[in-house]
């Protein structure tokens, strides 16, 4: 999957695949998969001024994931 850099202290790039609806954030501890996440959720992490603070409000305990790297 393409990810895309971001400016975040946490967080550095995002990738998403919508016939899947995953979504793919690599942190410096490593990169996560999230499943079954709606398109607008990624459309709004992606335009959050605080991509860290957007992603533990509304992603972190609210989708199934796991570590692919």
């Amino acid at each position: 999957m393409n990810r895309s850099p971001v400016a975040s202290s946490s967080i550095a790039s995002i990738g998403y695949e919508a016939a899947t609806m995953l979504l793919e954030i690599e942190f410096s501890s490593g990169v996560y998969q999230y499943d079954a996440v709606p398109e607008h959720i990624y459309m709004e992490l992606m335009a959050a001024p605080s991509h860290g603070r957007y992603f533990a409000r509304a992603i972190r305990d609210c989708y199934a994931y796991r570590k692919v790297a």
